[in-house]
């Protein structure tokens, strides 16, 4: 098998020769002691000396507030941030508003002005053509609409004011609809998947209960899904933490891989969720990097990928718990996860 191939039959778990791999997306800080480490350039060449399976290309999105689609929608009110400077429980734009028809005091972005397809086509084009290539858009509807007006007062809207919830994360479910259809007119015959993501868990349970979540977030999931298969991709649905009790909603939403199974996460068992679920979707992740992967040996890395490629013999992309690769983790490790996956360190 190829790695398109591995990739998307994994998705679909069906017989694979071996799992499907994915590094994840190294941080810049974590740049340095990998390319060190690995002799090489930049991402695109580490990604193929550990011959990885999956290939992220990030929506190239360029404005003067951010050069970055998750940052798109910047609701604080301190100009522009970087993004380690971003808080979801900093007071938002819509802080103490109620009525839904002050939706538009925000100066909503264009996409169409801050995307441009023919940059989308270069970068899609600069990958090799023999490698699952996976749109990383984000899409966070939900995290940008805590934002807009500070987490605590966007969790109590949804009880005191749900049109202003509603119409606020509708708002911002529209700028992303837009955005990644120009950017799937303009890939779409060329990538394989796209990464689509909320955080709605924390490392004990649910930011709120599921009821809630099937109410205000759930269809504008659905409505991002939908797109995307309309261009024939696979979905992975990122979301960190103990999200085990809305995993059937997001099968209902038509989600192909639940991302990342956070190990430590309350609910999260490797088992549990394949005898569960292992039927209707497929997972990505479950190699723990808050504390395996940074303080454990290769050996030890290499014996949770086996112990997973038991658990999944198909139906799991082996990959770190969280996308983003920290540069605490030893490259080492990162390098025994990827090779216990293809069968080897034995």
């Amino acid at each position: 098998m190829n790695s398109i191939e591995r990739f998307v039959a994994t998705v679909e778990r069906r017989p694979v020769d071996r799992p499907a791999t994915w590094l994840g997306l190294p941080t810049t800080a974590a740049y340095p002691g990998l390319f060190d480490h690995f002799g090489v350039r930049d991402v695109l060449e580490l990604s193929l000396k550990l011959d990885d399976d999956v290939l992220p290309i990030e929506m190239p999105y360029h404005s003067p507030e951010a050069d970055a689609i998750h940052m798109a929608l910047d609701f604080s009110r301190h100009g522009k941030l970087r993004n380690e400077e971003r808080t979801l429980g900093d007071v938002g734009f819509f802080h103490g508003i109620d009525d839904p028809a002050r939706i538009a005091d925000f100066d909503w972005p264009d996409p169409a002005r801050h995307i441009d397809p023919a940059e989308c086509r270069r970068l899609v084009d600069a990958l090799p053509g023999d490698r699952a290539i996976m749109g990383i858009l984000w899409s966070s509807h939900f995290q940008d609409t805590c934002a807009a007006f500070g987490m605590e007062e966007a969790m109590m809207k949804m009880y005191d004011a749900p049109e202003m919830f509603h119409a606020v994360i509708n708002r911002c479910t529209d700028f992303y609809y837009e955005a990644n259809r120009i950017f799937y007119e303009a890939v779409g015959d060329r990538i394989h998947a796209v990464l689509i993501g909320n955080d709605m868990g924390s490392q004990n349970g649910l930011m709120v209960s599921p009821d809630l979540l099937r109410e205000f977030v759930a269809p504008c999931n659905r409505r991002l899904v939908e797109q995307a298969k309309s261009y024939g991709l696979k979905v992975v649905y990122h979301s960190c933490g103990a999200v085990a009790d809305i995993i059937p909603d997001l099968i209902d939403c038509g989600v192909d891989v639940v991302h990342p199974i956070q190990a430590l996460a309350a609910g999260m068992d490797p088992h549990g969720l394949k005898a569960k679920y292992g039927d209707r979707v497929a997972f990505c992740g479950g190699v723990d990097a808050q504390h395996l992967l940074v303080n454990g040996t290769p050996a030890d890395v290499a014996a949770k990928v086996r112990e997973l490629v038991g658990i999944f013999p198909t139906g799991l992309v082996v990959s770190p718990s969280h996308e983003a690769i920290l540069p605490d983790i030893p490259p080492r490790n990162l390098e025994a996860l990827l090779l216990a996956a293809k069968g080897g360190a034995q």
